[in-house]
């Protein structure tokens, strides 16, 4: 059955769905493991290919009682059967269907498992509907009716396809019946006493446009030392790396190297910003990731100055599709490669730094300077698009993302009293990375023989701009504005963003300790992890997507950089906050949550629509490793 019409043009909630996924595909369904809400259905590489999953024993459901997730790909949904039952109270029937997704679909097994002393008799009827819909128009809350698939049923293999996308379902001993419009598969069974029966059911699938593809080979990094971290901790971290596990991809443009894809479901794909924070935040545990990581973004690095794509010489990509995003609802419209992003750019640079220090080797480096020069000519010759030596932006097009920093919904750049800022936008933290980009990747050009001092000057410009236009003076003590708009005049609102200029150099160390003590605040700390804004703020909303909520990387920034500048105790509380919400969630933590405060709630409030596993999310955990390592 499909969602009721009440969602009809609504963005799918995900927050009690259940997923399995290995990266390009990925699985979400009910916790008994049907599919019947919005979301819910096989995918692979952004494509849904089958939905309304339900199966029925002897014509009758079952209870379901039990989700257990073996791993990122593998979960099993426990029911029972009390209709094949003998009297009595204990429960002589149960069926197992294990749930196995690898990168090109899925596979199910059915287990009917009987303690009676009787053989058990019955029919296994499973159903689902043939699918070829787009990823966005799931999204978008405009996908209940069926694509229009053409389907071959034959003995044994059912096969369907909208011309680029192929799809195979396959059920040995199974009978077949029905088309477009749904399959019916039918098992005669018979389980002997105290005996079980098995059948099994595969669909899989291939995208002619795909433009990811799965990661082969073991996963770039060495598993963390654990023994004495904090249980929650050590949990946390267990989940996050089999959950970043499945979620590598290579493009098929370089297949030899990978990354993280973004999250789970909207986000199955190479995302620059995204990308680029789960490797900073993984290498402490080896430079590998970031090195391929830093590979794929320079082969997409911009040459061309190209309005409709954002695209120009030295820009590093935002996101990657398989065709144009369409948006209708948010105006949105963005063609499959799109270079509309500000901080993309000086965090590739920040990237390609960090892993040198943390031991990429020379020669892995030498490739990516020409990239590098190229990247910081960007940001004079193009980020800083008024000559006033700060990075700001804009949407040229009026079909693309307004916001272009890491908060990039259109009502997340505002006043403390709610008026939405006008661009161009120069936002804090960009400042930051630019600064941080600016200096460190001048002393990799000097390393290796080349000219790299006028980015040392171009930083200290940007630098001394910085600290004359962004400071606003409080009560409680000056603190950054949150951007400058199309005016240059401060845009007051307290928010997050500033803790992302920890770490990178740009502020003294009174400032540093201005910001350190304001992230702290309870009007910024809720207990469970940093809101993206304060909570006196006229915009601030506990499930505001950046005007209230938390999330989990964005508190793990913050910590990275209270730990490099030496606020150790700010550090902690954090984490403690972001471990908090880790339990609340299983160890799994969402793209984002609630920011209701910690003292009036016992764990936070999901926010239904929130990515899960996400790359960012997960890797965050490693940082607070690293961070309160003793």
């Amino acid at each position: 059955m499909r969602g009721v019409s009440m969602t009809e043009g609504l963005q799918p909630f995900l927050h009690e769905a259940i997923v399995a996924l290995k990266a390009p595909a990925q699985v979400w369904s009910g916790q008994d493991g049907r599919f019947a809400a919005p979301i819910d259905g096989v995918y692979v590489s952004d494509v849904r290919v089958a939905r309304d999953l339900d199966f029925t024993l002897g014509g009758a459901s079952g209870e379901h009682v039990a989700t257990m997730v073996d791993d990122a790909s593998t979960v099993r949904f426990v029911s029972l059967q009390r209709s094949l039952d003998d009297p009595g109270a204990d429960p002589d029937v149960r069926v197992t269907l294990v749930r196995r997704v690898v990168a090109t679909g899925v596979e199910h097994e059915l287990v009917l498992e009987s303690r009676l002393d009787r053989a058990v008799v019955t029919e296994l009827e499973v159903r689902l509907v043939p699918d070829a819909t787009a990823m966005e128009a799931i999204k978008s809350g405009h996908a209940s009716a069926a694509a229009k698939v053409a389907v071959d049923v034959a003995t044994g293999v059912v096969l369907w396809g909208d011309g680029t996308v192929d799809v195979e379902l396959r059920a040995p001993g199974a009978e077949f019946s029905g088309g477009a419009g749904g399959i019916r598969m039918r098992w005669p069974l018979e389980v002997a006493p105290h005996g079980s029966a098995r059948i099994t059911f595969t669909i899989e699938a291939h995208d002619q446009s795909a433009v990811v593809a799965a990661a082969t080979g073991p996963a770039p990094w060495r598993a963390p030392e654990l023994s004495h971290a904090d249980d929650r901790l050590a949990r946390w971290v267990t989940r996050a790396l089999d959950d970043l596990d499945a979620l590598r991809l290579t493009t098929t443009r370089m297949p030899d190297d990978e990354f993280l894809a973004a999250g789970a479901p909207w986000f199955f794909t190479l995302f620059g910003r995204d990308s680029i924070w789960a490797a900073r935040f993984l290498l402490p545990l080896g430079v590998g990731m970031s090195a391929s990581t830093l590979r794929v973004l320079a082969g997409f690095q911009g040459r061309d100055e190209v309005v409709q794509t954002a695209e120009q010489p030295g820009k590093i990509m935002h996101e990657l599709r398989r065709g144009a995003l369409e948006l209708p609802r948010e105006g949105i419209s963005l063609p499959p490669l799109y270079y509309g992003t500000v901080d993309a750019t000086p965090l590739w640079i920040c990237l390609l730094a960090d892993a040198r220090e943390a031991g990429l080797h020379d020669d892995a480096v030498l490739p990516l300077l020409p990239h590098l020069e190229a990247a910081l000519g960007w940001m004079r010759d193009f980020g800083d698009t008024d000559g006033d030596g700060l990075l700001e932006y804009v949407d040229a097009t009026g079909r693309g993302l307004s916001n272009q920093g890491w908060k990039d919904s259109g009502d997340s750049i505002q006043w403390r009293d709610g008026r939405l800022a006008e661009g161009p936008i120069a936002l804090c933290e960009v400042q930051g990375y630019a600064y941080e980009a600016a200096v460190r990747g001048g002393q990799i050009l000097r390393d290796f023989g080349l000219d790299g001092d006028e980015w040392t000057e171009w930083g200290a410009r940007l630098a001394a701009r910085f600290r004359e236009s962004f400071w606003i003076p409080d009560a409680s003590g000056a603190y950054p504005a949150v951007a400058l708009d199309a005016s240059k005049r401060r845009v007051d609102t307290v928010t997050s963003n500033i803790g992302h200029l920890l770490g990178t150099g740009l502020l003294d160390a009174p400032e540093r300790s201005l910001v350190a003590r304001r992230l702290v605040s309870p009007e910024l700390n809720s207990g469970f992890g940093l809101r993206t804004m304060s909570t006196d703020s006229a915009g601030y909303w506990p499930l505001s997507y950046h005007g209230g909520s938390v999330w989990t990387h964005d508190t793990a920034i913050a910590i990275r950089g209270l730990t490099r500048d030496g606020f150790h105790r700010e550090a902690a509380e954090l984490s403690e906050g972001l471990l908090r919400a880790a339990v609340a969630f299983d160890y799994r933590m969402p793209e984002l949550h609630g920011g209701d405060a910690a003292t009036d709630a016992p764990r936070p409030v999901p926010y239904p629509a929130a990515c899960r596993p996400q790359a960012w999310s997960a890797a965050a955990a490693v940082a607070v490793l690293d961070a309160l390592r003793p």
